[in-house]
């Protein structure tokens, strides 16, 4: 039985249920009355349920798309602004145990160079890291006990928060390793980490188990609760995400609202990020096997869809997609892009030999953090390098409160420009200082609050007199 309040996998992501949401959307998709009703409740900026969400992404009329996406890029701004957080992935390690067929760090590929950072390795990547201008980390492991156990996590989050290199500073760990106890999520939470990150990957457990035949990883209901256990752990703020091309796009886009709906249900708190990747190439791994890619079109469509349906959330999308598709998506609801990622275990000091290849996909957009920066801000976003909420206990219920009644936006843009004017003071290029300076000089005045406007106005001096880390 369908049940959104349960704690078993199955009864909050239920396979009926799912199918009769996709057969109740296929019955509707030319519904236009029921179809308006639905985008004015979707216009009161509180979201929409599964089916819902369903109904219109079956929906194929290219008047209603138009309108969904002029009602996603409305809602995005409503709640995120002009704002765009940056952040870069940290592989610490690719020893795997599990035989996950759609990544090469599965157990059977044998010729992927295999290698996990010492924590001396850690102080060169986060200080080349520094070097860019990033802020924020988000951690990647393979999931090996031997190789790559939590107490190996905890001191490589201890070892991150400890470097300070001129100017530079990790201000905001996420973690996105594999599921684990009650026990070791309260430990994740006593190192400080910012969100924690699971992908399902697919939600429809047929194929979950095909997908991953081997390893702990295969326990499609311990991997599926994870973000209860870590709730259970202390860890308020979670990120939930698919890999699109897996599985069928609508059963998986109806699976993770299903997912968003029973964290609000029992924790009250959603998710704090919803992450978008699509498979793409990879040592040994052919995306053209699975018979399920979605096109740019299709791609747009989710993105816009989960931004109406979960207006409040974080969105994410990394540098597996390219520099088009990214500026598409931008205004449809993304939130968060990564900057110069690289994907490989030790890729950030020194490229890699062509032999000693350790990436876990091929990165699309291969531009430079100031590149990424300088194209931002010509779009009209301010790249933000903030990390106030976090720092200042702003976090799950605490977070999303504020975010669902806009409140959220009287310091994030503060914020925005003054971690923004950082980056330009620090590791900024001549052009994008220029720009970057031009555009807070802009913005500043468009901070409603007098007395925060002023403040702000303060310490964008302070900063270009040489002070840093100031927050609202």
């Amino acid at each position: 039985m369908y049940n959104p309040k349960s704690l078993k996998a199955e009864e909050f992501i239920n396979d009926e249920e799912i199918k009769e949401t996709l057969k109740y959307a296929d019955e509707n998709k030319d519904n236009m009355p029921l179809i308006r009703q639905i985008l004015d409740k979707a216009k009161l900026r509180k979201g929409l349920s599964h089916r819902e969400a369903s109904v219109l992404l079956a929906c194929e009329d290219k008047e209603i798309i138009n309108e969904m996406y002029d009602l996603a890029c409305q809602i995005k701004k409503d709640f995120y602004g002009n704002r765009i957080v940056m952040f870069a992935p940290l592989y610490l390690s690719n020893y795997c145990v599990n035989g996950c067929v759609y990544c090469p760090y599965h157990a059977k590929n044998k010729h992927i160079c295999r290698k996990k950072l010492t924590q001396e390795e850690i102080v060169k990547e986060v200080t080349a890291l520094q070097d860019m201008g990033h802020k924020r980390l988000a951690l990647e492991a393979g999931e090996d006990p031997v190789n790559n156990p939590i107490e190996y996590i905890l001191e490589s989050i201890k070892t991150i928060y400890s470097i300070k290199h001129k100017n530079g500073a990790i201000r905001r760990v996420n973690v996105n390793i594999a599921a684990t106890t009650v026990e070791n999520y309260r430990k994740l939470k006593e190192a400080g980490i910012g969100t924690y990150i699971l992908f399902q990957e697919t939600y429809h457990k047929e194929s979950y188990e095909k997908l991953h035949p081997t390893g702990p990883k295969h326990n499609y209901a311990y991997h599926t609760e994870a973000m209860d256990r870590a709730m259970e752990g202390g860890i308020d703020d979670v990120g939930l995400g698919v890999l699109f091309g897996l599985e069928l796009y609508r059963y998986e886009f109806a699976g993770l609202l299903m997912h968003a709906e029973h964290l609000e249900e029992v924790h009250g708190v959603g998710p704090h990020t919803i992450s978008v990747p699509r498979i793409k190439h990879a040592d040994d791994i052919d995306p053209d096997v699975f018979d399920n890619s979605i096109s740019d079109e299709i791609f747009a469509k989710i993105v816009a869809l989960i931004r109406i349906a979960v207006p409040y959330t974080g969105m994410i999308i990394s540098t597996r997609e390219s520099q088009q598709v990214r500026e598409r998506v931008l205004k449809l609801g993304v939130s968060q892009i990564s900057g110069a990622s690289r994907t490989s275990v030790g890729g950030y000091c020194e490229d890699e030999p062509e032999d000693e290849n350790s990436e876990q996909f091929d990165v699309s957009d291969k531009r430079t953090l100031d590149e990424v920066v300088k194209w931002l801000m010509e779009l009209g976003y301010i790249p933000s390098f903030c990390t106030a909420c976090y720092r200042e206990g702003r976090t799950g219920d605490r977070f999303m409160s504020l975010c669902k009644n806009g409140q959220i936006q009287n310091c994030c843009h503060p914020n925005a420009l003054m971690t923004l004017n950082e980056f330009l003071q620090d590791y900024a290029g001549e052009d994008t200082k220029k720009i970057g300076e031009e555009l807070i000089k802009r913005e500043l005045p468009t901070i409603p609050n007098e007395k925060v406007r002023r403040i702000a106005q303060e310490h964008i001096l302070d900063i270009n007199n040489g002070k840093r880390d100031f927050r609202f």
